[in-house]
C-alpha cells in the first residue's frame, strides 16, 4: 500500500451502503469500519477514495451474503481536488473487494476506477478496464 498524491476528502460515513464493481458476485455492502482511522470521540469515521473499509454484503449472491470482508473505495460522489487543480466527482460510490492480504478478491473490475484507489493499490488497475 503506497501513499496517494492527491488529498482526497472523505466522503463516505460508517453506515453507508455502496456498490461493489467487481465480479466476486456481490452487488451493495454496507461500511461497518475504517481501517486506520484515528477520530474524536463520538465522532462518526468516514473513508475517501484509496482507503480500505470494513464491510458486510447486503445484496449479492447467496454464498457471499452477510460475509465480512475488506474492500478498497474505488469512486466517491463527493467532489475532491487532485494537485492539478482539477475537481474529481463520480454519479456514485463504490468499492472493490479485498482479501485479507489486500489483494482483490475478483478477476475484473468492470466499471470505472479513480486513479488514486490504483496508485495505492497497482494490483486493483491490472483488473480494472477504466482508470480516470
Amino acid at each position: 500500500m503506497k501513499a496517494i498524491s492527491s488529498n482526497v476528502t472523505r466522503g463516505i460515513n460508517v453506515g453507508a451502503r455502496l456498490k461493489c464493481i467487481d465480479n466476486t458476485g456481490a452487488k451493495e455492502v454496507e461500511v461497518i469500519a475504517v481501517k486506520g482511522y484515528k477520530g474524536i470521540r463520538r465522532r462518526i469515521p468516514k473513508a475517501g477514495v484509496g482507503d480500505v473499509v470494513i464491510v458486510t454484503v447486503k445484496k449479492g449472491d447467496v454464498k457471499i451474503r452477510n460475509e465480512v470482508f475488506p474492500a478498497v473505495i474505488v469512486r466517491q460522489r463527493m467532489p475532491y481536488k487532485r494537485p492539478n487543480g482539477i475537481t474529481v466527482k463520480f454519479e456514485d460510490n463504490a468499492v472493490v473487494l479485498m482479501t485479507d492480504k489486500l489483494e482483490p478478491k475478483g478477476k475484473e473490475v468492470k466499471e470505472v476506477v479513480a486513479r488514486e484507489a490504483v496508485e495505492r493499490f497497482p494490483t486493483i488497475g491490472k483488473i480494472a478496464r477504466i482508470i480516470v
